[in-house]
C-alpha cells in the first residue's frame, strides 16, 4: 500500500488534542494560527499519503479558524500550493476584503506565500474534506497566474474538475491497492491533472509543458476509452476524432508508453471482465453477457482472449474466485495493461473520527 500517516484525536488525551493537531497540520501543510471554540476537547482525524513531493489527505475536525500571517511566511513558507475540496460542513477563505464560500462543488486554491484566513466547518456538524499539496515549481505557473486561480471558485461538476475530484476520492478510497512505488506516478498523475485544470480555467492551453499536455492528453483519451469500452465500433479512428487529433499521432502517443491502441483497449476490456467475473453480484450472469457487456464481439473471441491472458477459461477463472483461490493468478500482458483507473463515479468522503 502507500505510504501514509494516520492520526485520531482519540488516540491522543483530551487537554493536547487541539495542539497536536495544529502540529500536524504545520507538518503536512505550513505554520498556522489556529483558533477554535472546542479546543479544550478537540476531535479530529487525517489520513496523509505520501506521493513523492505531493500529498493526499483526507481531513474531519470540528470548526476552526486558520490564519496564514505574513510573520509566518517569512518564518517558513514551502512555497506550496493547496488545493482542498470540502465534503461536508463550509469552507470560506478570506484574503483582504475578499470572502469565497466554497461548498462540495467547488475547489479551494490556495497559495501558501500568501496571507489567507480560513475558516471551516461550523457548530452543526464536524467539517471534512480531501485536501492536495503540490510545490509551485511542479506546476509551471508564470506570472500572476496562480493569484488568478486563488480568487476563484474551480468546479467540479465537469471537465478536469471532475477529473481530479474523482482522482482524489479514488485514492482515499483505494490506496491500499497500490505499491509504495507507485506514489511518485501518481503524484505525476495529480500534477498533470491539476495543471490541465488550471490551464483550462484560465483557457490558456499555453501554461502547460509540452510533456504535461501530452499526458493531459492520454487521461483525456483513457477516461474516454473506460466510458465506452462496451461500444464494439470503438476505434483509434472514432478516439482521434473525438479528440481532434490524427490517427497517426494517436498511435504516436500510445507508443510512447510502449502501447498500440487496440492492444489496449483489449486489455482493459480483459480486466473488465475479469472484475466481473469475479464480483459476487454477477454470478447469475452467463459469460457470453459478461463478454458482450464489456465490447467483445463473440464469446469464442473473448474466451481465446482470456485464456491467452490468465492461462485459464473464464468459467475456471469465475469457480477459482468462487472459492477464493486467486492469488496465483498473473495478471495481463504489462505491455497493454493500463494504468490504475482513475475515473471512479465517486468515493467514500465520510468523516472518519
Amino acid at each position: 500500500m502507500l505510504s501514509e500517516t494516520v492520526f485520531r484525536s482519540d488516540d491522543v488525551p483530551a487537554a493536547d488534542r487541539f495542539e497536536h493537531w495544529r502540529e500536524l497540520v504545520s507538518q503536512a501543510h505550513a505554520p498556522m494560527d489556529m483558533s477554535s471554540d472546542y479546543r479544550e476537547d478537540f476531535r479530529a482525524s487525517q489520513r496523509l499519503l505520501d506521493l513523492g513531493p505531493v500529498s493526499v489527505w483526507r481531513t474531519a475536525f470540528q470548526s476552526v479558524c486558520c490564519r496564514r500571517t505574513p510573520k509566518l511566511i517569512r518564518q517558513s513558507d514551502p512555497e506550496g500550493v493547496h488545493l482542498s475540496l470540502p465534503t461536508n460542513g463550509p469552507l470560506v477563505t478570506v484574503r483582504g476584503d475578499h470572502e469565497i464560500v466554497y461548498d462540495p462543488y467547488s475547489l479551494c486554491v490556495y497559495d501558501t506565500s500568501r496571507p489567507t484566513e480560513l475558516h471551516a466547518g461550523d457548530s452543526s456538524s464536524l467539517h471534512a474534506g480531501v485536501a492536495l499539496e503540490i510545490p509551485k515549481a511542479l506546476l509551471h505557473l508564470p506570472g500572476n497566474t496562480l493569484e488568478k486561480l486563488t480568487t476563484r471558485r474551480l468546479s467540479v461538476r465537469e471537465g478536469f474538475g471532475a477529473l481530479l475530484a474523482h482522482f482524489l476520492t479514488h485514492l482515499m478510497k483505494e490506496g491500499g491497492s497500490y505499491q509504495p512505488s507507485d506514489g511518485s506516478r501518481l503524484g505525476t498523475v495529480a500534477v498533470d491533472l491539476v495543471s490541465a485544470l488550471f490551464a483550462h480555467t484560465l483557457d490558456a492551453g499555453d501554461v502547460l509543458p509540452p510533456e504535461a499536455r501530452r499526458r493531459t492528453l492520454m487521461l483525456r483519451i483513457q477516461a474516454f476509452v473506460e466510458l465506452n469500452l462496451a461500444d464494439r465500433a470503438l476505434t483509434p479512428a472514432v478516439i482521434a476524432a473525438h479528440h481532434h487529433i490524427s490517427v497517426r499521432y494517436l498511435q504516436l502517443l500510445f507508443q510512447r508508453q510502449d502501447k498500440t491502441v487496440m492492444g489496449w483497449i483489449r486489455r482493459r476490456r480483459l480486466e473488465r471482465c475479469r472484475e466481473d467475473l469475479a464480483d459476487p453480484s454477477l454470478r447469475a450472469h452467463p459469460i457470453r453477457a459478461v463478454a458482450l457487456r464489456r465490447g467483445f464481439a463473440t464469446s469464442a473471441d473473448f474466451s481465446r482472449a482470456f485464456r491467452s491472458a490468465y492461462g485459464m477459461s473464464p468459467s475456471e477463472y469465475r469457480h477459482a474466485a468462487r472459492a477464493g483461490d486467486l492469488g496465483a493468478i498473473p495478471s495481463a500482458n504489462a505491455s497493454d495493461t493500463a494504468p490504475p483507473t482513475l475515473w471512479n463515479n465517486g468515493g467514500d468522503t465520510s468523516p472518519d473520527v
